[in-house]
């Protein structure tokens, strides 16, 4: 999942990127509510986490804005302020949660990966298809009930296709769900990964469509 982080907070933005994206999710951050505003009016992520105080312009304005244009986009807040009527106010205004700082960070992976299963095929935090079971908790991949040893890049590849199973994912759109902007990309990467993946996986299981991309049959 491609989580968009505004927090102008760069020493919290920096650890959050890190945490996050050893969690296996990708994650790109911006410091002010414009910045905010053009990354989500272009589309590029799934998700949101959103800080109220801004230099710019206040986060609720930066939800409120948001919620008119993408009402569907997940938004959660991530704020010092504490006050009830906030909390109130930020829900009112469509942010689908709310952490308070300081929050733990067990906590907000775990929101997120709710957030995540409501957009993906699956319902729980397992996604099992043919012999394969990929489990988004404890980040791990089984064959046959035997742990796969999977680099990262590697789990969050054949994440995104499971997600997705039955579509076809382009070679764009995996690699932004893989990469962070900025990440230096070579050429080759993503088949370098598919390569590595199949030789791992069942006969099969990751097909190519020529011309347009690869994916994961739904049985």
């Amino acid at each position: 999942m491609r989580i968009l982080l505004v927090e102008d907070d760069l020493d919290l933005a920096r650890g959050l990127q890190l945490a996050l994206s050893q969690q296996g999710f990708t994650v790109n951050q911006v410091s002010l509510g414009q910045q905010a505003l053009a990354s989500i009016r272009s589309q590029d992520c799934d998700a949101v986490v959103l800080d109220l105080g801004l230099p710019d312009m206040d986060g609720l304005e930066v939800l409120k804005i948001t919620r008119q244009k993408f009402p569907q986009l997940p938004v959660l807040l991530l704020t010092a302020r504490d006050g009830v009527d906030d909390r109130i106010r930020g829900l009112d205004l469509g942010a689908d949660d709310y952490l308070v700082k300081p929050f733990a960070m067990p906590e907000l992976f775990a929101r997120l990966r709710v957030i995540e299963r409501r957009l993906g095929t699956a319902s729980t935090h397992l996604i099992v298809i043919q012999n394969v079971t990929l489990d988004s908790t404890a980040h791990q991949v089984l064959l046959d009930a035997e742990p796969l040893a999977l680099a990262r890049r590697e789990y969050m590849l054949l994440k995104v296709l499971m997600e997705s199973a039955g579509r076809i994912k382009t070679r764009e759109q995996i690699e932004a769900s893989l990469y962070a902007w900025g990440e230096e990309v070579a050429s080759n990467a993503l088949e370098v990964h598919i390569s590595n993946l199949r030789k791992k996986l069942p006969k099969d299981f990751i097909k190519t469509v020529r011309g347009v991309g690869y994916s994961v049959s739904a049985q």
